[in-house]
């Protein structure tokens, strides 16, 4: 079990939408909040990004270059700070996949700006212990994987051959696992989620949870999958994870269940078997408790 990928997979609830915007200066575009998180990506020449407020001073983007926003919040892309922010940009509605041109006699750029619709309501921990913004340089000349799915990305996005439909969505869902990978890379000194998805014992414990949550886990048991005491287990899991074991078997239990309500017609008995619940009313109980709704109310929320 890969616990990024689930964990992702988990907060997922649709397509990716992206806009591939070719703009010559002077231009500045201001970006309205997103259900999710928001990502660029400069394909072609450079220009400034100024954050979310309080997340930092303005930044420029050259080529190559990849940014990650972790709440999608409201912020400004220019060709130069001090251009008014002339355009309000929506992005593609739906997970789609749009363009936008903007004339001027200035220098070029062209760049992928988009959206993963996550979950923002519950957000995994992992999540929520991101940077605000993350800012992944190609002048650095590191995580060549991340560069060759820009590459591969903006060869596609260029041409707009049959088939770019199909292939785009794809590619955008790849890059954003490669830009947390990246991430987790550059940590020299990790903590939190980086440090304990590095781990070797407690990421053996994490896919244990990921992959049985139904099963009747002790913090002993999950001690003897990471080597460890049942003490010391329970101490490194929350030092690295941020809540105690048990804490977090809850947690991802919801989350799966969330998620089985969202994408499948699975009675609630059984979802609450695979979510590690004796009886329909106790996950019922569990469930309203941590989500605010029934089960069946949260379901139909999602027309499922």
């Amino acid at each position: 079990m890969d616990v990024l990928s689930e964990v992702i997979a988990s907060m997922r609830t649709g397509r990716p939408a992206a806009t591939r915007t070719d703009a010559r200066a002077p231009w500045a575009l201001r970006l309205r909040p997103v259900a999710g998180a928001g990502f660029h990506v400069i394909l072609e020449g450079s220009c400034w990004l100024v954050p979310p407020e309080g997340a930092g001073e303005p930044f420029e983007l050259a080529a190559g270059d990849v940014v990650f926003l972790r709440s999608g919040r409201e912020h400004v892309l220019a060709d130069d700070p001090s251009t008014r922010s002339v355009r309000v940009h929506t992005g593609a509605d739906g997970g789609g996949f749009g363009e936008l041109t903007i004339d001027g006699p200035g220098p070029r750029t062209v760049m992928l700006c988009g959206a993963y619709d996550l979950d923002q309501a519950r957000p995994h921990p992992l999540l929520r212990g991101l940077p605000p913004v993350i800012h992944l340089s190609a002048r650095h000349g590191r995580h060549p994987e991340l560069r060759a799915a820009v590459a591969l990305l903006g060869a596609e996005l260029s041409g707009r051959r049959q088939g770019a439909d199909g292939i785009v969505p794809p590619m955008i869902d790849v890059l954003l696992f490669h830009i947390l990978r990246a991430w987790l890379d550059e940590a020299d000194a990790p903590d939190g989620w980086a440090a304990a998805l590095a781990d070797p014992g407690i990421s053996r414990a994490l896919r244990a949870i990921h992959e049985e949550p139904g099963r009747r886990w002790t913090v002993e048991a999950l001690g003897r999958r990471a080597g460890l005491s049942r003490a010391a287990f329970a101490r490194r899991f929350a030092a690295l994870v941020g809540e105690p074991p048990l804490a977090y078997l809850t947690r991802w239990r919801m989350t799966a269940a969330g998620r089985l309500l969202r994408e499948t017609g699975d009675p609630l008995s059984v979802v609450a078997e695979r979510t590690g619940y004796a009886s329909e009313f106790a996950f019922a109980k569990a469930f309203k408790r941590e989500f605010g709704v029934p089960p069946g109310g949260y379901r139909k929320s999602w027309g499922s």
